[in-house]
Formats: structure tokens, sequence, C-alpha cells
């Protein structure tokens, strides 16, 4: 296969929720241009949500999916989805909140002139449609999609056999490379050769977990979550509604004892704290180690929590079951006259590319909240929304994400506490 045959790619994508909103998942899949073969399937089962977010989410997979095989190839998607080619397109505006974050990304990942939107009827889409039923099909039994049990590429009328997407990898990258194209495996020991094709057609990896370097260096978060107060060990809501503590005597030696470990690592060059009362004083003990100044950012505060704030979560059970239960089965549910996580998101998702634009290249310390970090740390890793009750955050812990200027993130550190030893 020439080189020039795989400097365009085709990306199909679909989305679906069951019940509209309910649950949702998408599909995606990298075809080569000339011959139709699938280069690449992604699929994920993505809690509930509505059928335009699963598109989006399955376009964004799709974009991400041909970025990794060839960077600078011409990407032509194809979407039954009418919304998103025409919004996408620039033809329509987007209006919606949900959409607008994922539209965003979505343009983020290629240069737009690389990029050119098609829409196709559903019958032509069926590849991608069947993955993302695959997703919802695992979601259902309370699993995540697998390549290796899929049957979308069958089912759409292409050859597949296991391993075929490594297989395709391996045939662009070495095909964009100029070199010898490795053939299509046909069993197991062929699958790790070509995996093995695909990794040795890649140039030298520099060292340790750094991007290539024509990438740059990247806006790195350190995320510190502030010290504890006095409600932190009752484990009771406290958020950007309530009354505003303000760090107790443990905080403030936790806070002195995470200055003390950042000074000796040396590396922060600039330090943006939430507006709460615990944040800034948390940051302000670092600030005075590093002789820094603390710069202030409003959307980096906590969620508000409503009526919920000051109580632990028996009590929320007790006085509002019909609300907890809301909010734990779906992030546009917020807390009683509280904020969703769904808004949380936003908020932190714009005031991440407000930073990073701002910070880029640099080191920058932000001093926040539990739930904006473990946002931060959701969206960097694309999972979906309830992940964030399956991440462990404690008091005065440090968590990092770097951001690069291709718009991939790569999450460096979680929850350590090392330096409260």
């Amino acid at each position: 296969m020439p080189a020039a045959e795989l400097r365009e790619l085709i990306v199909e994508a679909d989305g679906g929720s069951r019940g509209n909103p309910g649950p949702a998942g998408y599909g995606a899949v990298v075809l080569d241009p000339v011959s139709g073969e699938p280069l690449v399937e992604a699929a994920e089962y993505i809690g509930v949500a509505t059928n335009n977010v699963a598109e989006y989410r399955g376009l964004v997979a799709g974009l991400k999916a041909a970025r990794e095989l060839a960077p600078d190839a011409k990407i032509r998607v194809r979407m039954d989805s009418k919304l998103v080619v025409e919004q996408m397109s620039g033809r329509w505006k987007i209006k919606h909140p949900d959409m607008k974050p994922l539209a965003a990304e979505a343009a983020r990942v290629f240069p737009a002139s690389q990029v050119t939107y098609e829409w196709i009827p559903r019958e032509k889409n069926k590849h991608a449609d069947r993955l993302a039923n695959e997703a919802m099909d695992a979601g259902k039994r309370g699993k995540q999609w697998q390549p290796s049990a899929s049957v979308a590429a069958l089912d759409a009328g292409a050859a597949r056999v296991v391993g075929d997407a490594a297989a395709g990898a391996a045939k662009a990258r070495a095909a964009l490379a100029g070199a010898p194209v490795p053939a299509q495996p046909t069993s197991v020991s062929a699958v790790a050769s070509a995996a093995a094709a695909e990794v040795a057609a890649r140039s030298t990896p520099p060292v340790g977990w750094g991007p290539a370097a024509d990438l740059g260096t990247p806006a790195t978060f350190v995320l510190l979550r502030h010290g504890e107060t006095a409600l932190t060990p009752e484990k009771r809501f406290s958020g950007s509604g309530g009354s505003d503590p303000e760090l107790s005597a443990v905080g403030l030696r936790q806070a002195e004892a995470v200055a003390s470990a950042l000074a000796a690592r040396g590396t922060i060059q600039d330090i943006v704290s939430s507006p709460l009362r615990r944040c800034r004083q948390t940051a302000e003990a670092v600030a005075a180690r590093l002789g820094l100044d603390v710069r202030i950012e409003d959307g980096l505060r906590e969620t508000d929590f409503g009526a919920w704030e000051g109580l632990t979560f028996a009590e929320v059970r007790e006085r509002y079951p019909d609300d907890l239960n809301a909010w734990l089965s779906s992030a546009k549910s917020a807390p009683t006259g509280g904020e969703s996580f769904a808004a949380t998101a936003r908020r932190v998702a714009a005031t991440r590319d407000e930073l990073t634009a701002r910070h880029a290249g640099r080191t920058v310390l932000l001093v926040t909240h539990v739930t904006p970090i473990k946002t931060l740390i959701r969206l960097a890793l694309g999972a979906p929304p309830e992940s964030l009750f399956r991440m462990e955050l404690s008091a005065a812990s440090l968590s990092a994400v770097a951001y690069y200027k291709d718009g991939n993130a790569s999450v460096r550190l979680l929850n350590d506490t090392s330096h409260l030893r």
C-alpha cells in the first residue's frame, strides 16, 4: 500500500442512548479510504447520557484514534447525525451547554483545515452504529466493551479477524513512514508481531513519560486539595454554598507539610487558587515558602451542595432521599438547591482551557477541591461521570495532569500523600 493512500483517513462515528437520556454508548471506526479496511475500532459505555452527547463522544474518540495513526492525514468524518455534522461544519450554532465542551474538544484534535464532515444515511453507518450498540449491551451487563469480543465489522459486511486493529495501526504507521507494510495477521502470534511492528514503526520515544519532542513542553497542573477543616474528618458535604470553613489545626500542619515538599521539588512556577478560604490558606502557605504570588480563580471553586452543605451522607439520605438517588444516578441531577456535577464539569473545563492557554509550557499549582480535581482527572482520562465516585482524594493530596499542544492530556499522579507521613 503506497504511503500516499494513507494521507487520508475516514472516521465513521455514532452514539446512542436507550431512553434519551438513558444508558448510552458510542462507537467509532477509522477506515482505509481505498480498501475500506477498518484500521482502528473504539467503543465505550458512558453511563446515562443523551443521544447527542453519545454522538459527540464517538466523534471525539474517532478523531483521536485517527490522530494516533496519522496526525498529518486529511480526515473525512462521516456520521448520520445531521446535528453534529452541521455544528462541526460551522453551519449551525451550538446552543446546548452539554454540546459546547464536546464540540470544542473535537475541534482541538486536528486543525480545522485537515477535517471535513459529511452526513450519511444510517444504513451506511452500520459499523459505528453496531459498535455503539455493543458498548451499550456491555454496559447493561455491568462491563465495558472489549475489542476482542466485537463482531461489528462482520455485521457491517467487512472481513475481520481478531487483532486487525493492531495490524491496521502497524500498516498505517509503516506506510506513512515509507517502510514495508506488515501482512494482515491471522493468528495470535501474528497479532503480537503486528503490534511489535507498530511500536517499531514509531520514532524513538523521548525519555520517561514525555510526549514527542515536536509537541513542546506541556502545561502541567499540579492539583492540590486543600488541607483539613473541621468538616473533613466527619465527611460532611462542604462546597461553595456553605459556611466557607477555615483550615483546622491539622489542616494548617498539612499545608506546611505540602509547602515543604513542593519547595524541595522546586518545579512550581505559578500558583492559582479557588476563592474559598480553606484553599486560599493552603495556597498562601505554599506561596510563602516558594516566594510566589497567589492568583484567585473562581472557576476552581467547589460544587455548591445546596441544602446538603454541612450534612453527612447519612443525614442527606434521611432528609432528601429522592434527590440523593437522582444525584447518584445522573451527573445532571443537582443536590437540593445546589449545582450538578455536569454544571461543575462545564465550569471546570472552561477554566482548564483558559489556564492551559495562559500557562502554556509552565508548571502551575492549582489549589482547589475534591470535585474540580476529580473532574480534571476524569476529563483527562475520558472517563464517564460516574468515575467521580470511584476516586479517592485525601486532604492535602497532590495529583498532576500534563496538557499538550495537540489536545492530549496525561495523568501523571493521583492522590499522593507521601509528604504527610
